[in-house]
């Protein structure tokens, strides 16, 4: 079997020692990445979260999933990146976007993919201690050592575009060495209509951005799966952005959510994992705003990672 790396992911509600147990339960069971939505309106802010998850674990990656420019000043994401570095022993990465319900919620829309692409070259190199040019001014933070692993966010084909020469800018670098994460929901369970309900959610959420596609692009040029469920849609509302019992996920039909997510028995979950591996993914990270998340952090590191580690 081919190996893959687990991560985990969170929206972090109150109280944050919720977050770093299980990020610890995580790592006891296997995990190899925990991540932290970043919606400092919806959510807690996530810094002083990560210093607590990397104070009280030892191996486990953690970061932003995802960040964006546009919120945060990309210098400050860098040296609070840079300084968590030094707390975790290197071991921050960081999912970065557009920004979707961080920008929204504030009445913004989100950056552009070339604001995205230029910031993401920028936080790296800061994050490095490596000098950058910040609106013509030279900038450099002298203490900072680690290289910064960047995880860029992108459904449509110019956000991907911008991952792959953000991933690949090094010279001589094969494409093989890059990796990538399919972020979806998970939930174990012999009631696949239970499962379904807990992750409902999720689809409803990846319309906001297929809603932004169809703008861009025309429709013959995204995939139909990808496009078609959205013709239902009603309306979104980001007061219960990946909320359980949302309603505006009623309009998301079940052969959607089986498609979206990875969900169902352990079976059927390997078999699901099986299929992202076959098309080149490197991390499944598991998205967990489901019940009782710990039980499916425990029943995939005794069922399923050791199956593709």
């Amino acid at each position: 079997m081919a190996r893959l790396s687990f991560g985990v992911c969170f929206a972090p509600d109150p109280p944050p020692s919720r977050w770093v147990d299980l990020t610890k339960l995580a790592e006891a069971q296997g995990f190899e990445y925990a991540w932290l939505f970043d919606s400092h309106v919806l959510w807690q802010e996530v810094y002083p979260i990560f210093t607590l998850m990397a104070a009280n674990t030892r191996t486990i990656k953690i970061g932003p999933c995802v960040t964006n420019p546009g919120t945060r000043d990309p210098t400050v994401t860098a040296s609070a990146l840079a300084t968590l570095n030094e707390i975790s022993g290197g071991r921050m990465v960081m999912g970065i976007g557009r920004g979707d319900s961080a920008r929204r919620v504030l009445g913004q829309k989100p950056v552009t993919v070339e604001q995205m692409e230029a910031d993401c070259r920028l936080i790296r190199d800061l994050a490095a201690g490596r000098e950058v040019s910040y609106d013509g001014v030279k900038v450099r933070l002298k203490w900072a050592e680690h290289e910064l692993p960047i995880w860029v966010a992108g459904y449509g084909p110019k956000a991907l575009r911008a991952a792959g020469r953000v991933a690949a800018e090094e010279a001589g670098r094969s494409f093989d060495d890059i990796l990538i994460q399919a972020a979806a929901p998970a939930f174990i369970s012999d009631d696949l209509e239970a499962a379904r309900e807990q992750v409902r959610w999720f689809p409803a959420l990846v319309s906001n951005h297929v809603v932004d596609l169809l703008k861009r692009y025309d429709a013959q040029d995204l995939p139909k799966a990808l496009t078609d469920y959205i013709k239902a849609r009603d309306h979104y509302d980001y007061s219960e952005h990946a909320q359980r019992g949302a309603a505006h996920a009623d309009f998301v039909p079940d052969d959607v959510i089986d498609r979206f997510c990875v969900i169902g028995t352990v079976d059927q979950s390997r078999k699901r994992i099986e299929e992202l591996i076959d098309v080149g993914v490197d991390q499944f990270n598991l998205y967990l705003m489901v019940e009782k998340p710990e039980a499916v952090i425990k029943k995939y590191g005794e069922a399923i990672i050791p199956m593709f580690s």
